[in-house]
């Protein structure tokens, strides 16, 4: 997710781009997957050569979050672990220029929260208001839709430049409240959870629980198809917090997606989810 927000901003907004990793091998990896999805591009005449070897020029990637010191615009795309990404905006609060929006790309952990680990004092707003999320949807270079979501503490000008960059990215903004699983994932995680348990309770098959959406009702592909694409522990952490945050026992993950995560049966990305990869 975040090397597809990296390549884009770098692309469509044309502005220069650091990633930060801390692993070199992940900045590798994704960094010769960028030059793959470019070179596709070039091939299918959407993008000139020049355009391609243009976007990859303005990436350069960084092991060490420092070097995130004179940057404009931040956008945070790690897991969906809230004590790990609290970490990080405690850590860009201290590091950023002052006027740097923090933006993280959460899928649904309340914004609220991570603005507040900017600080020890509740009433310095001076890092926390700088605080919003900017939660593209995956693929990033393919759907244009973007989630703008508002902490409590979120100033109006952050909220707005927000809005502006990801415009600048060709994306189309949607303004959500700072709920769980904010618009999004409050409609399609529970779509994909009952798709779930109509599998894990005999129901339907995979095939038949696929095809019938797909069918049925026009989407592209089938919600357990969806999940191994956007990944299956994705999926059930967020399944997590809907239900632990709301209580509704609505959002209770099934058992099936629970069992698949711990036998690291995580979709597309782990070689094996629903389907085979």
């Amino acid at each position: 997710m975040g090397l597809g927000i990296a390549l884009v901003a770098a692309q469509k907004a044309q502005i220069p781009v650091t990633l930060v990793d801390t692993s070199q091998a992940s900045i590798d990896k994704g960094l010769k997957l960028a030059d793959k999805l470019l070179d596709k591009d070039v091939s299918k005449q959407r993008i000139s050569k020049d355009d391609a070897s243009a976007t990859r020029e303005r990436l350069r990637s960084t092991t060490r979050m420092d070097d995130l010191s004179d940057v404009d615009f931040v956008i945070e795309a790690v897991p969906e672990v809230p004590d790990l990404k609290c970490s990080i905006f405690s850590q860009l609060a201290q590091i950023c220029p002052a006027h740097a929006v923090l933006a993280t790309n959460t899928s649904s952990i309340s914004i609220t929260r991570i603005a507040a680990s900017t600080t020890k004092d509740p009433t310095d707003l001076s890092a926390a208001s700088r605080v919003v999320a900017t939660h593209f949807m995956n693929p990033v270079p393919v759907q244009k839709g973007v989630e703008i979501i508002s902490a409590l503490q979120t100033s109006r000008d952050t909220r707005q430049k927000a809005l502006d960059f990801v415009v600048t990215m060709g994306k189309v903004p949607s303004q959500s409240a700072d709920t769980p699983g904010f618009l999004a994932n409050r409609i399609l995680m529970p779509y994909i959870n009952e798709a779930i348990l109509c599998l894990e309770t005999g129901v339907g098959g995979i095939d038949d629980i696929d095809n019938i959406m797909k069918n049925g009702t026009n989407v592209p592909m089938g919600p357990l198809q969806l999940a191994d694409f956007i990944g299956i522990d994705t999926c059930l952490a967020i399944m997590k917090v809907l239900h632990e945050e709301t209580g509704d026992g609505k959002y209770r993950p099934a058992v099936l997606l629970r069992g698949m995560v711990e036998a690291g049966w995580l979709g597309k990305k782990s070689g094996k989810g629903f389907y085979d990869y």
